[in-house]
């Protein structure tokens, strides 16, 4: 276990757990360090032929730590931020990445999404991407891509209203591959990533390679991090991260556009 993440490698699989349950698996600067380093190193290690994502307990990821994101805001968080480096991680992986989804997943848990080529989702699943409810836009070229996978009046809803998307909407829609129950979720997920493992290796990574660009995506993903970072110092986030302590509504309607 390496901050909160689980890593195990076997049979070609390198299986990523966020294992933060009692948070709702949020996500942490030190757990997008952890994701980074384990999927860059993937990219260079011959004996893993794909990745899962996957989370512990009944939920996804509640996406990034809003304590952490709190802290950004008004100045006190040091060090390197990490998110970035995950985010180039996944729009540049070679290895095909499976994801396995329960319950909700909140703003980057569901953007990541975007960057798997296989997601399976349980019944009880639930996307969400609440981006300017806290006063800030969309990341991991999201605001890219998720237009493009289900149409810009959803996509727009999704990120301005937050309106959540239930699992055989997201299977219909094209989010996902597979809705199973439960019980049934990472078997399922793992023997994806199984079948996957077994197929040609560079066959898959070309295969990839033809499908995403990886370029236009970071260029996407560099636009959105300048915005991101400049809303996180506004009165609007402040006002976000000070309702959300205060577990109150925020009150933006005074503040100016």
């Amino acid at each position: 276990m390496t901050e909160h993440i689980r890593i195990e490698k076997a049979d070609g699989v390198l299986t990523l757990t966020f294992a933060r349950p009692d948070k709702k698996n949020a996500l942490t600067n030190a757990m997008y360090g952890a994701l980074a380093d384990a999927i860059t190193a993937a990219d260079a290690d011959g004996a893993v032929r794909a990745i899962v994502l996957r989370g512990e307990g009944d939920m996804f990821t509640a996406g990034n730590d809003v304590g952490e994101f709190a802290a950004m805001a008004t100045g006190a968080f040091k060090g390197e931020r990490h998110v970035g480096r995950f985010l180039e991680a996944i729009a540049r992986a070679t290895r095909p990445l499976v994801a396995a989804v329960q319950g909700r997943a909140v703003g980057i848990g569901t953007t990541m999404l975007l960057h798997c080529d296989l997601v399976v989702l349980a019944e009880d699943a639930l996307l969400t991407t609440p981006f300017v409810n806290l006063a800030l836009v969309p990341e991991a070229a999201s605001s890219l891509l998720l237009p493009q996978r289900i149409g810009h009046a959803r996509a727009y809803a999704m990120f301005t209203l937050g309106d959540a998307m239930d699992a055989p909407t997201a299977l219909a829609l094209g989010l996902a591959n597979r809705v199973v129950p439960f019980p049934r979720l990472h078997a399922e997920a793992a023997e994806l990533a199984a079948r996957l493992a077994r197929q040609p290796a560079g066959a898959l990574s070309t295969t990839k390679r033809l499908m995403r660009n990886a370029d236009v995506l970071m260029a996407q993903i560099a636009t959105e991090s300048e915005r991101f970072t400049e809303r996180l110092k506004t009165a609007e986030a402040r006002e976000a991260f000070t309702a959300f302590a205060e577990k109150r509504p925020p009150d933006f309607t005074k503040l100016a556009g």
